[in-house]
């Protein structure tokens, strides 16, 4: 199947981001829009492969684009400098075929989520902290729960460490972030994704994964398509949570 005609939205260029990116990109999927609103930082370099040292203090959209278009020219490339929010979420999420979630905090993953769900757009989340990763589908065709099927709700304001005060292993964002592109090339193909309905864990430092499954949670606003679609707050490093979650 060609993927030529097909759109992918990705939200975020950063760790998760732009491995997901370069897989789409790779792959021959005609249209990657990409929303991020950050600059390149010195910090980002170890774990975030579209940028390079000559790239720091440049906003992150504009040099993500620039390197994708130089790598695969035959790829459009749609590159908006802003912050997904409630907005613009509904008219971006329907514009694509698939949602790929690298975003770094847990109110634009629960917008995302939401969004998805009322367009009724195939979502890849995924989630980092430290060593473990963790990745989940969610499904318009009502495959399994979604991420507020899980937790209902963003964690509370600092319940979480942020990836500047936890860190990150930036093999470990690398790894994730090619997951998530996979799966959106298993969607872009018509085909069942590996993580619909289904929460995948993986540990870098004893290199075990494991899946569990997700199931739809009775009353769920998100799934039924009517959760009201609230702001995002200001990126605070979205990771895995609560023992057991991705965000």
């Amino acid at each position: 199947m060609s993927l030529s005609g097909k759109t992918a939205l990705v939200i975020g260029a950063g760790g998760l981001g732009g491995p997901a990116l370069l897989t789409l990109a790779a792959a021959g999927v005609g249209t990657l829009v990409l929303v991020e609103d950050d600059a390149v930082e010195t910090s980002n370099l170890n774990r975030q492969p579209l940028f390079k040292e000559g790239d720091v203090g440049q906003r992150k959209a504009t040099a993500a684009a620039a390197r994708l278009r130089a790598l695969f020219p035959s790829v459009a490339v749609d590159a908006r400098d802003l912050r997904f929010d409630a907005g613009n979420a509904l008219a971006l999420v329907e514009a694509a075929d698939v949602v790929v979630d690298g975003s770094d905090n847990f109110a634009t993953k629960f917008l995302a989520n939401d969004a998805a769900l009322r367009a009724r757009r195939p979502l890849v989340h995924g989630g980092i902290l430290r060593t473990t990763a963790q990745l989940l589908t969610v499904s318009p065709a009502g495959i399994g729960g979604c991420l507020r099927c899980l937790f209902e709700a963003p964690p509370p304001p600092g319940s979480v460490p942020s990836c500047a005060e936890a860190g990150v292993l930036g093999a470990t964002a690398g790894f994730a972030g090619a997951l998530m592109g996979a799966e959106a090339l298993r969607l872009l193909a018509g085909e069942r994704g590996a993580y619909e309905g289904r929460l995948y864990t993986y540990e870098a430092r004893s290199a075990r994964g494991r899946l569990v499954l997700v199931r739809k949670r009775a009353g769920c606003a998100a799934c039924a398509g009517t959760q009201p679609l609230e702001a995002a707050a200001p990126p605070t490093c979205a990771a895995p949570a609560r023992g057991e979650g991705a965000a």
